[in-house]
């Protein structure tokens, strides 16, 4: 039995946390894991509930946490120490930065036969100043001449990491897109469409413009809201603004929507906060938006389309090779709200539109980013590895 020790950031609403779930629950009988993560912060959805889902034990360590701090991090890389010397696993696969650091660290410390990372997205712009990415460069090159692989979740995160950044050589470095399950968000859509429309007040003929994720600087919110802002008059189709989920800019955004409402005197914008089981809100968008300024593969942008809507999104990270442009939604190569505005109005002022991108995500996405071919591409991988360490199990 070959033994994986899974550290993930923390257990959070996003990427990582599925990820490391599927891969946690759906590798072959050659393989045991287990999995470990930091707890999440106050303005964060918990993820707990997606290892329970599918019956994975877990165990918080609660020191690893998000923010740097030399005593809660030196107390977290002890216990991710004692965790491996208990477990002894063969393979050390961690994801995200925090844990990616701790993790790898820890794992080289302890002798661990194989080392590997996944980044789900990287802190290497639009985060930090100069010299705090600077640094984290740095910590990133320092433990990936630790790691035995690499994972990018696409080509382009690949070679943003290789080339632009130069966190390590090309073939240390595998694509391995991100994993999900799709299934769920096939079923019961009309159902679904109907109870969430109830349960906000929409109106059968309101078209419904979501946006997704973290209430934070790095997802760029703005850009969404000073777009609404500009094509408000400019369409006779009657519209609303769903943001889903929450952060440390909730009161800001909240205000800044207060204010364009007050301008434009129409009621545009619903503030839901976290929802759990995002299947069920899916089905009652009409499109999904992402105005980020950095990211890995958006994972709202994948599940988006397995629900059959359309999505427009900012030209950032991998979301070229989640997003067939024209075909199953809308990239916009700036920042420019204008720019950001016509492209929602294409989506607000056509029908056709809408439906052929619609019929066309399902198609896109449910064999390239489902988990049992994410599980199968890593099997191979550690087993690669393994064999290249000469560790037989």
């Amino acid at each position: 039995m070959i033994k994986v020790l899974r550290i993930i950031n923390r257990f959070n609403l996003g990427g990582p946390t599925y990820n490391a779930t599927y891969l946690t629950a759906f590798l072959s009988d050659d393989f045991e894991t287990k999995l470990i993560g930091g707890k999440h912060e106050e303005h964060e959805g918990a993820s707990v509930f997606i290892p329970e889902k599918y019956g994975v034990e877990f165990e918080l360590v609660q020191e690893m946490q998000r923010e740097i701090s030399f005593s809660q991090d030196r107390k977290a890389l002890r216990r991710i120490r004692e965790i491996i010397r208990e477990y002894q696993p063969d393979i050390v696969h961690t994801h995200a930065s925090k844990a990616g650091f701790l993790g790898r660290y820890a794992a080289y410390k302890e002798n661990v036969p194989v080392i590997v990372h996944t980044f789900h997205g990287h802190v290497f712009h639009s985060y930090f100043n100069k010299l705090k990415t600077t640094l984290y460069k740095n910590l990133e090159r320092f433990v990936a001449k630790r790691s035995d692989a690499i994972i990018a979740i696409s080509e382009i995160q690949k070679d943003e990491l290789c080339s632009i950044h130069k966190i390590a050589p090309e073939d240390k470095f595998r694509v391995i897109p991100l994993g999900f399950d799709l299934d769920r968000f096939q079923e019961n859509h009309e159902v679904k469409r109907q109870k969430f429309r109830e349960d906000y007040d929409l109106s059968p003929e309101t078209l419904v413009i979501g946006i997704i994720g973290r209430l934070t600087a790095i997802k760029n919110h703005e850009l969404l809201f000073d777009a609404v802002k500009l094509i408000v008059g400019k369409t006779t189709q009657p519209f609303k603004v769903i943001v889903i989920g929450d952060g440390e800019l909730m009161t800001d955004l909240k205000n800044k929507a207060r204010l364009i409402e007050n301008q434009l005197n129409e009621e545009i914008f619903v503030f839901t906060s976290w929802i759990k089981d995002i299947d069920k809100a899916l089905p009652g968008l009409d499109m999904v938006c992402l105005s980020s300024l950095n990211e890995g593969t958006p994972v709202s942008l994948i599940e988006a389309q397995a629900a059959a809507v359309p999505v427009i999104t900012t030209n950032v990270g991998g979301v070229k090779n989640v997003v067939d442009h024209g075909n199953t939604g809308l990239v916009v190569d700036s920042f420019d709200p204008v720019a950001y505005g016509e492209a929602m109005l294409s989506l607000l002022n056509s029908q056709e539109i809408r439906r052929k991108m619609s019929q066309n995500g399902w198609i896109h996405v449910k064999d390239k980013f489902h988990y049992l071919r994410l599980c199968k591409d890593v099997e191979n991988l550690y087993k690669e590895l393994l064999k290249k360490k000469g560790v037989k199990k």
